[in-house]
C-alpha cells in the first residue's frame, strides 16, 4: 500500500483518521476493526491493519478509556520470586491478556502480607485496571480493602471485598492425588510425603490430596515432613528418611525438593528407585534430563491462566452477567525413571502407568 500522505519531521503522530484515508474506510470503520469488533469484512479489515502498520499508528488507549469509561488493562499482585512455578504461571497470565487485547501491570510483594497486598491492590486501583488477579501463596489476616473491580484468585482463597470474586485453581488436589495413587499402584504399602511450607496455601492443598489418596485405598498416613522448596530441604529429609528403612516412596510436593531429596537418600546409600521411588511436582521440563529422570505432575499453569483471564474479562465487560461454565483442567502424570515397584515385588508388572 502506498500512502497519499506527507509528513515533515516536525509533525504529529497519525490518527485514526489518516488511517481511515489511506484504507479508504471511515473512521468508525478504523475503530471497529482496531477494537476487534464484529461486523466488518476480512478486506476492510486487511486494508485498514497494513494502513496502521504503514503509518506507525497506535491505538490511543487513553482516548478509548474516557470513551468506555474502561482501560482495558489487567493488574496483577504476585509474591516476587524467581520459582518455576510462579514465574510459569504469570508467564501464562501475560500471554492470555496481551492475546485479548488488554495492558499488564504486575506489582510484586516482597512478602505476601496483608499490608503489602493492600498497598499493590491500591497502586492497581489508581492506575485505573479493569480487574484484578491475585496470586499470591498464602494471605495471614485479612487484606483491610475493598476493591470495586471483579478479582481472579489464582491459589489462595479470597482475603477481601471485591465487586465480584473469580477463582481457579491449577489443580492441586487433583495432581498430588494422581502422584500418590501412581505410587500405590506401583504396589507400595504407603507413600511418605515431603510438603511445601506450612504458610502456603498450594502446601495445604497438596497434603490434602495426598491424605485422600491414602484414605481411599486404606493406606497408613506417615508423618508429613516440611521443606521450603528449595532442593536444600529436599536433601535435608533425604538424610532423614534414609534411616528409615519401611520407606519406600516418597511424594514431594515440588520438583526441587524431589531433586534434593534423591540426593539425599542417595548420599546415604539408598538407591532411587530401586529402594525409594519418589515423584515430585511442578512438571519442570529441566528434571527429564537429570538421573534418574523425575516422575512428576505437571500443573497445567497456561491453560489455568487461559481459563482464569477468559472469565475474569467476561466479568470485566459483561457486569452482573453469569459467568460461562468453566473447563475442566488437565491432570498430566509424566512416568520417568524415578519410581519403581517396591523392593519386595521386583519383577512384577506395574499396575498402573501414563
Amino acid at each position: 500500500m502506498t500512502s497519499g500522505l506527507e509528513r515533515g519531521a516536525g509533525s504529529s503522530a497519525p490518527r485514526s483518521e489518516d488511517v481511515a484515508r489511506l484504507a479508504g474506510v471511515s473512521r468508525k470503520t478504523v475503530s471497529r476493526v482496531l477494537n476487534n469488533e464484529p461486523y466488518v469484512s476480512e478486506e476492510s479489515r486487511r486494508r485498514v491493519l497494513a494502513a496502521a502498520e504503514e503509518l506507525g499508528y497506535r491505538l490511543n488507549h487513553a482516548a478509548r478509556a474516557l470513551a468506555s469509561g474502561r482501560t482495558r488493562s489487567i493488574g496483577v499482585v504476585a509474591l516476587g520470586t524467581a520459582g518455576y512455578g510462579t514465574a510459569s504461571l504469570l508467564v501464562g497470565i501475560e500471554q492470555a491478556v496481551r492475546d485479548a487485547g488488554y495492558a499488564l501491570r504486575v506489582l510484586n510483594t516482597p512478602d505476601g502480607n496483608p499490608q503489602s497486598i493492600a498497598a499493590a491492590l491500591e497502586s492497581l486501583l489508581e492506575q485505573g485496571v479493569d480487574g484484578i488477579v491475585v496470586s499470591e501463596p498464602f494471605v495471614e489476616g485479612d487484606v483491610p480493602l475493598g476493591v470495586d473491580v471483579p478479582v481472579l484468585f489464582l491459589g489462595a482463597p479470597p482475603a477481601f471485598t471485591a465487586a465480584r470474586t473469580l477463582s481457579v485453581g491449577v489443580g492441586a488436589h487433583q495432581l498430588a492425588r494422581a502422584a500418590t495413587d501412581h505410587l500405590l499402584d506401583l504396589g507400595h504399602a504407603t507413600v511418605h510425603h515431603l510438603a511445601g511450607p506450612r504458610r502456603w496455601y498450594a502446601t495445604t492443598d497438596r497434603i490434602e490430596g495426598w491424605r485422600a489418596a491414602l484414605a481411599a485405598r486404606g493406606a497408613h498416613e506417615p508423618p508429613v515432613l516440611n521443606g521450603d522448596w528449595s532442593a536444600a530441604s529436599g536433601y535435608a529429609a533425604g538424610l532423614q528418611l534414609a534411616s528409615d528403612r519401611s520407606v519406600t516412596a516418597v511424594f514431594a510436593a515440588g520438583d526441587e525438593m524431589a531433586i534434593g531429596l534423591i540426593h539425599g537418600l542417595r548420599e546415604s546409600g539408598r538407591r532411587v528407585p530401586e529402594d525409594i521411588s519418589i515423584v515430585g511436582f511442578d512438571g519442570n521440563p529441566v528434571f527429564a534430563y537429570v538421573s534418574p529422570p523425575l516422575t512428576t505432575v505437571r500443573q497445567p499453569f497456561e491453560a489455568a491462566s487461559s481459563e482464569g483471564i477468559r472469565l475474569l474479562l467476561h466479568a470485566v465487560e459483561n457486569p452482573g452477567a453469569d459467568l460461562p461454565p468453566a473447563n475442566d483442567l488437565p491432570v498430566e502424570l509424566i512416568v520417568r525413571g524415578s519410581t519403581a515397584p517396591p523392593p519386595s515385588h521386583k519383577g512384577q508388572s506395574p499396575l498402573h502407568t501414563t
